[in-house]
């Protein structure tokens, strides 16, 4: 036979680990939501993240790849209604460094007359 106490013993056990759990999720949640939301900001171009403290956190959503929906807008909204906590907007893109290069070194052709005479004296220096 069944022990009724054993049962409700069982199930009071796994109360609180099903609370554990909740709260374990609740927390990864909500350090994901602040991970995205820094990185929103920091590509809106704000100033100082601490304004992250100021964003309603209740409307903020995750998506299935845990990415905050419309994080863009929730950005757009702040700036919007505290623009002092973001930066002028600039007219010129950092997005990509200029292509690296290797130096290259003028020709005899290229160099003026002194030009030349400096680099073919360096050449045939000779150092014993």
């Amino acid at each position: 036979m069944d022990d009724p106490l054993n049962n409700e013993d069982q199930t009071t056990e796994d109360q609180p680990a099903e609370d554990q759990i909740k709260k374990l999720r609740a927390d990864y949640e909500s350090r994901l939501v602040a991970a995205n939301l820094r990185t929103e900001a920091v590509r809106a171009g704000m100033i100082d993240l601490d304004g992250l403290k100021l964003v309603d956190l209740s409307s903020v959503t995750l998506d299935a790849n845990d990415k905050i929906v419309d994080g863009r807008k929730v950005m757009d909204n702040l700036r919007r209604e505290k623009p002092w906590l973001f930066g002028a907007t600039s007219s010129s893109s950092a997005a990509v460094a200029p292509a690296s290069q290797p130096v290259r070194q003028k020709t005899a052709l290229e160099m003026s007359d002194e030009e030349y005479a400096a680099a073919r004296a360096v050449l045939t220096r000779h150092r014993f």
